[in-house]
């Protein structure tokens, strides 16, 4: 199979990660252990899950200015992705993510997130069109209609104000126990050929824009699940990755719910995501 031209248009986030017996409650103090520090965001974890199975992949972002661009540059070049960023005078975001002991993730986020615009030019915007598979997690409308340009566009509600206008895309990913992506997404999804809802461990529903519906059942994780962070995005890179190689729907649903188990496995977002020789052999 050739290799497939796949990117990520949306956010990146540097991230501090630790875990926590439990979220604390109010004024309750907890003790961190196993920190650790990535470049993730929506944008970013999709954007490595692409390259697992691509072999390379192209970030569309926006950075700061500042010194946590740079780490995020580099770290993610280590990753096998190609970083295309437009500079903004704002730093770059940052969160803190507390995993507890179930595995669940809480976020907290620090600062603007920055997205990538159509106005700025220095951005690889002309390439879209050669791609064979994007993620769109945050830009502008303009920025959605260059994505659209790729043979499959995938977008999550995290977009916000770039859907809802018409744009066509063939899928919408949502979690159900995101209460925000299930708002933002009931005022896009006539736009979408079918939208995934995934449900975590559960597995997913999906509706198409004919009106049939349907579940899918989890993909059983090659090991303990430990940490959701990042799921999702993995979850949707793999649809889009699966759909532009001419996977049938059930095979890319498949794929992705593969992609979910997996990260579910691994200590954030990187050290565990499904890689092409996994996927196919």
């Amino acid at each position: 199979m050739r290799r497939l031209r796949v990117a990520a248009v949306g956010h990146i986030e540097w991230v501090q990660f630790a875990r926590v017996a439990h979220v604390p409650s109010a004024g309750e103090v907890v003790h961190a252990r196993d920190a650790f520090e990535e470049p993730a965001g929506g944008g970013a974890v999709a954007a490595v899950q692409l390259a697992r199975l691509a072999g390379e992949s192209l970030l569309i972002t926006a950075l700061g200015e500042d010194g946590l661009a740079e780490r995020s540059l580099e770290r993610l070049r280590e990753l096998g992705v190609h970083v295309c960023a437009a500079r903004r005078a704002a730093p770059t975001r940052r969160a803190a993510t507390l995993l507890d002991e179930a595995g669940e993730r809480t976020i907290v986020t620090f600062g603007e997130r920055l997205e990538p615009l159509l106005v700025d030019r220095e951005l690889a915007w002309g390439t879209l069109a050669e791609m064979d598979a994007i993620y769109f997690t945050a830009g502008d409308q303009g920025a959605l209609r260059a994505a659209r340009a790729a043979k499959v566009l995938v977008a999550s509600p995290r977009a916000r104000g770039a859907i809802g206008h018409g744009i066509q895309l063939d899928a919408l990913v949502l979690s159900e126990d995101d209460e925000i992506e299930r708002r933002v997404a009931a005022k896009a999804a006539d736009e979408a050929e079918v939208v995934l809802t995934t449900r975590g461990a559960r597995g997913g529903a999906y509706r198409k824009r004919g009106g049939e519906s349907g579940t899918w059942p989890p993909a059983p994780p090659p090991a303990a699940a430990i940490d959701s962070y990042g799921c999702g995005d993995s979850f949707a890179a793999g649809f889009a990755y699966g759909r532009a190689a001419g996977m049938s729907f059930a095979e890319a649903v498949s794929l992705a719910a593969r992609c979910g188990a997996v990260c579910a496995t691994g200590r954030g977002p990187y050290e565990r995501q499904l890689t092409a020789r996994e996927a196919f052999e």
